[in-house]
């Protein structure tokens, strides 16, 4: 068989998808670790410079979902690659559970990241309280 015949074969495409199954959830996972890390920068100087975290608190946290959110995006990606070619029934039903486990959690991780940036939002938009006159 020739090298394009290889290429084009059941097993040659199968391999092929494996190899970029790796990279695409490699770089899930690589996405997640960054905003782990810038999270907990953030926060460690966060905290050294100021005795209040309450008002960062909630930006770092916001930004930490937006990292969740695409990582856990690019690792639903890798499975659905994964099951491309010539799936089998169990292949089909671990991805159904695994797509439906990350997507209720991708639901409620959206979620949050909307209720906190409009609470946000909202705390930006108030005016800061005045002082008591006597």
């Amino acid at each position: 068989m020739n090298a394009v015949g290889e290429l084009l074969s059941e097993s040659g495409v199968r391999e092929m998808i494996g190899w970029l199954v790796h990279v695409i959830e490699a770089a899930g996972a690589l996405i997640i670790f960054a905003g782990t890390v810038w999270a907990f920068a953030r926060f460690a100087t966060t905290g050294l410079r100021r005795r209040s975290l309450i008002g960062e608190f909630n930006k770092i946290r916001l930004s930490l979902g937006r990292f969740l959110v695409l990582g856990l995006e690019f690792q639903l990606a890798g499975d659905v690659l994964r099951t491309a070619v010539a799936p089998s029934f169990t292949e089909i039903g671990q991805l159904a559970a695994i797509a439906a486990i990350r997507t209720v959690l991708n639901f409620f991780l959206t979620r949050e990241i909307a209720q906190e940036r409009a609470e946000i939002e909202r705390d930006q938009k108030e005016p800061a309280p005045r002082p008591a006159t006597p």
